[in-house]
C-alpha cells in the first residue's frame, strides 16, 4: 500500500515587526504630508508677515549702525517646498518610532484591536510631544529669538519633551498598577499625575529671549503650529488603524481559505490535513 503524499508545509509568517514598520512608514509619509501642506496654506502667510516685520526692524537696525543688509541664501518659494519636503521626511520618523512604540505593546497583548490601540497611542504622543511641550514653551514665528541662544532654547525644549514623554509613561502606569480601585479612582489618579507632570515642566526656567511680534499674529501661528501637531498625530493614527484592520480581515481571510482547502484535502481518502499558518 503507498504511502500518504507528505502535506506542504504551512508558509512562515512574515515578521509582525517589519509589517509595522511599513505601516509606520506609509502613515508617516501621509501624516507629514498632510501637516505640510496645512502649514503651507494656513501658516505660511503668518510666517511671511512676521519675517517681513523681522526683515524690517533688522534694516532699520543694520540701517543706524550703518551695516550693509544680505539677501536671504533661499527664497521663499524655495522655502515652502523644502517645508513641505521637510514635513514628510519628519513624518517618516515619527511613524518609524510609533511603529516600534506599537511593537513593544504588540508583543505583550498581540490580541488588542489594532483601531483602538493607534488612536490611544497617537493621542498620548500628541500630548506628550507636542501638547505639554507646547504649552510651556509655544511655538514662535521664524527670525524672533537671538542666534546665541539657539543650543539653550533647543536643549529646554528637548528638556520639555522628555519630561512629557516620562511623565505620559508615569501616568499610564498609575492607572495600571490600580486594579483593584474603582474606575473613577485610577482616572483621578492618572489625572493628578498628569497635573504633577504639568508643574514639573514649569519648573523648567523660561524662553531666554523676548518675543517682539505682533500679540495677534503670534497667537495665531502659535494655534495654528499645535493643529498641525494635532493633523499630524491624528492622520498618523488614523492610517495606521486603517492599515491594521485590512490586515487583520486579510489574515481572516487567509485562515478562512487555508481552513477550507484543509477540508478539502482531508475529505479525499489517503490524505492528510494541512494545519492553517498561525
Amino acid at each position: 500500500m503507498p504511502s500518504p503524499s507528505p502535506s506542504p508545509s504551512p508558509p512562515s509568517p512574515s515578521s509582525p515587526v517589519l509589517s509595522l514598520l511599513g505601516r509606520g512608514l506609509v502613515a508617516g509619509g501621509a501624516a507629514g504630508l498632510a501637516a505640510g501642506l496645512f502649514a503651507l496654506l494656513l501658516a505660511e502667510p503668518l510666517m511671511d508677515r512676521a519675517i517681513r516685520a523681522e526683515e524690517k526692524r533688522s534694516a532699520a537696525g543694520e540701517h543706524a549702525r550703518g551695516a550693509q543688509h544680505h539677501e536671504e541664501l533661499f527664497t521663499r518659494s524655495t522655502q515652502h517646498a523644502g517645508l513641505v519636503v521637510a514635513a514628510v521626511v519628519a513624518g517618516l520618523a515619527v511613524g518609524i518610532l510609533f511603529a516600534v512604540a506599537y511593537a513593544l505593546a504588540h508583543r505583550r497583548d498581540p490580541g488588542a484591536a489594532p483601531w483602538p490601540r493607534a488612536l490611544a497611542f497617537a493621542g498620548a504622543a500628541f500630548v506628550a510631544v507636542s501638547l505639554l511641550p507646547g504649552l510651556r514653551y509655544p511655538a514662535n514665528p521664524p527670525g524672533v529669538g537671538d542666534p546665541g541662544t539657539v543650543g539653550e532654547r533647543q536643549a529646554l525644549w528637548l528638556a520639555s519633551v522628555a519630561i512629557g514623554v516620562l511623565g505620559m509613561i508615569l501616568v499610564r502606569q498609575v492607572y495600571v498598577h490600580l486594579p483593584d480601585r474603582t474606575v473613577p479612582v485610577r482616572q483621578i489618579a492618572a489625572a493628578l499625575t498628569g497635573v504633577a507632570v504639568l508643574a514639573v515642566l514649569f519648573l523648567l526656567p523660561d524662553n531666554p529671549d523676548p518675543v517682539p511680534v505682533d500679540a495677534k499674529l503670534l497667537w495665531d501661528f502659535r494655534v495654528l503650529s499645535i493643529a498641525s501637531h494635532a493633523l499630524l498625530w491624528a492622520v498618523l493614527a488614523a492610517v495606521f488603524g486603517g492599515l491594521g484592520l485590512r490586515a487583520v480581515r486579510d489574515g481572516a481571510a487567509r485562515g478562512a481559505a487555508v481552513g477550507a482547502k484543509a477540508a478539502g484535502v482531508s475529505s479525499r481518502p489517503g490524505a492528510t490535513p494541512t494545519a492553517p499558518p498561525p
